[in-house]
């Protein structure tokens, strides 16, 4: 196990959540690394999440679109969160769902993944500039917290990361 945030344990990454982060980097790249998002969704910065129900199904997912929307919450998370919880006919909560990112959520994303009571947060890629769920700030394991979901980072972390680098270095 590795220690990560405020020196807790990390759980080992599962199969699934390999699988899991995989298909959510196929929101983004083919397998040649071709950007497959949206042409509209093509100026964001590229993130795509989903949720995944008890059952191990998908019942949401998305891609960062604050461009596209001119809407600065228009975090992949936050979608597929309020996707999901359309979705899973229990209000708000999803509760025993699990959030998987191909980039470390920000604070605003981990508090809404909180807030939504979901189990577990995966995640591919660490942001050090901005995480939330451990390499800036730990959102999901602040002391005191009525709610703790399971948090598990670096999960397929380096094509993740590499998504990350292509497109900001064809920014520059």
């Amino acid at each position: 196990m590795a220690l990560i945030g405020r020196g807790l344990p990390q759980p080992s990454p599962a199969a699934s959540d390999e699988a899991l982060v995989r298909r959510a980097l196929a929101l983004l790249v083919d397998d040649a690394g071709h950007d497959v998002r949206p042409a509209d969704c093509q100026a964001d910065v590229p993130v795509a999440a989903l949720v995944v129900d008890p059952q191990g199904r998908v019942v949401a997912e998305a891609v960062n679109r604050r461009e596209a929307d001119g809407d600065p919450t228009a975090h992949a998370e936050v979608l597929a969160l309020r996707a999901a919880a359309k979705s899973v006919g229990d209000g708000w909560r999803l509760e025993g769902c699990t959030l998987v990112v191909t980039l470390e959520p920000c604070p605003m994303c981990a508090g809404a993944a909180v807030g939504a009571r979901v189990q577990r947060i995966v995640f591919g890629a660490w942001e050090p500039k901005t995480g939330g769920c451990g390499s800036l700030i730990d959102i999901p394991r602040v002391p005191g917290a009525a709610f703790v979901p399971e948090v598990v980072g670096g999960v397929c972390e380096a094509p993740c990361a590499a998504v990350l680098e292509r497109f900001f270095r064809a920014k520059r």
